[in-house]
């Protein structure tokens, strides 16, 4: 049985269900959200397609990708995951993730990114997690930095978003600085793994 990381505490990651897929559907299923995603996402957001990606998402490789549910209380509220790149940069992997819009500026996306790079460090080889927000979402960039990533620089015109060519930040965060950045984290901890990727 899958344990939830942090169970202690209000938000936490664990795997998906296919019972989220209502409350998947309802977080994504707004532009304000997707603005700040990757293409390639439906729109409206329904609960069939909150089913697929709950299916993908459980049968992919599991020494490639983690991806978990955030939750607040009983409810998912978003979606994180760290994905493995490959040949030269196997040990290095991409960090995305979003929550709904009534949940923002209350700390629980800064927890979650936090809890994810716990786990991954601690139950993985991967020793850099790197993500690239749209330069003009100041939010999640402030995320990334009260987790302890570092500003590595500005992908200029990196991407094209509703039509628009835009500059992405990179933040990345190494695992020989997880000791100090996370040991908060590790004192709360009741289950020292997630339990869900053997």
């Amino acid at each position: 049985m899958a344990k939830d990381l942090h169970e202690n505490l209000h938000t936490y990651l664990r795997e998906w269900k296919f019972g989220d897929a209502s409350d998947l559907a309802a977080a994504i299923s707004n532009k304000k959200v997707l603005d700040n995603l990757r293409d390639g996402i439906p729109y409206p957001y329904t609960e069939k397609d909150a089913e697929e990606f709950i299916t993908a998402t459980l049968s992919a490789k599991k020494d490639t990708q983690y991806a978990f549910a955030i939750c607040y209380g009983e409810k998912a509220i978003g979606s994180i995951g760290v994905f493995r790149r490959d040949n030269v940069h196997r040990y290095t992997a991409e960090m995305g993730y979003y929550i709904a819009e009534p949940y923002w500026g209350k700390g629980i996306m800064t927890e979650a990114v936090r809890q994810m790079c716990a786990y991954v460090f601690e139950n993985t080889d991967i020793i850099r997690i790197f993500a690239e927000p749209y330069a003009h979402n100041n939010a999640s960039c402030r995320v990334l930095e009260k987790a302890g990533f570092q500003f590595e620089g500005i992908l200029r015109q990196n991407a094209v978003k509703n039509g628009q060519s835009v500059d992405m930040r990179i933040y990345a965060i190494i695992k020989d600085k997880k000791e100090s950045l996370f040991q908060d984290i590790k004192q709360r901890i009741t289950e020292p793994e997630i339990g869900v990727i053997i």
